[in-house]
């Protein structure tokens, strides 16, 4: 059974960091895009970025670039969001996703497995 568990959510101030986790249980983790999305309150779901079953290719939206790093330990099974400078607009509850067909989806509809979420709110 595929599960995917986040984890570090928090309330933080803006300026702040935060770094969460997504660990992800069953044997496809290591030829599985994972991809990190978010929601906001009254607001659709939202790619955040995605990085590849190797690592070796990751991609933003503009509005993360420059503060946002996903990156993935294979040997933990995990896939990590490093979160800098974060601002109001980042408060939402943020979502893991994988596609265990490994290939590269820009939109929830690519990812079939999905973790519970993890809140995230930035105070002023």
């Amino acid at each position: 059974q595929v599960q995917l568990v986040e984890s570090g959510g928090g309330l933080v101030q803006a300026g702040s960091s935060l770094k969460l986790s997504c660990v992800a249980s069953g044997p496809f983790f290591n030829s599985a895009t994972m991809a990190w999305f978010r929601q906001a309150p009254g607001k659709e779901r939202e790619l955040v970025g995605v990085i590849s079953r190797q690592g070796t290719y990751t991609y933003y939206e503009d509005f993360v670039k420059g503060r946002f790093t996903i990156s993935r330990d294979h040997a933990k099974d995990t896939v990590y969001l490093q979160k800098n400078s974060l601002n109001t607009e980042d408060t939402a509850v943020y979502y893991c996703a994988a596609d265990r067909s490994g290939s590269i989806s820009y939109t929830p509809q690519g990812y079939q497995y999905w973790g519970q979420g993890t809140q995230v709110t930035v105070s002023p």
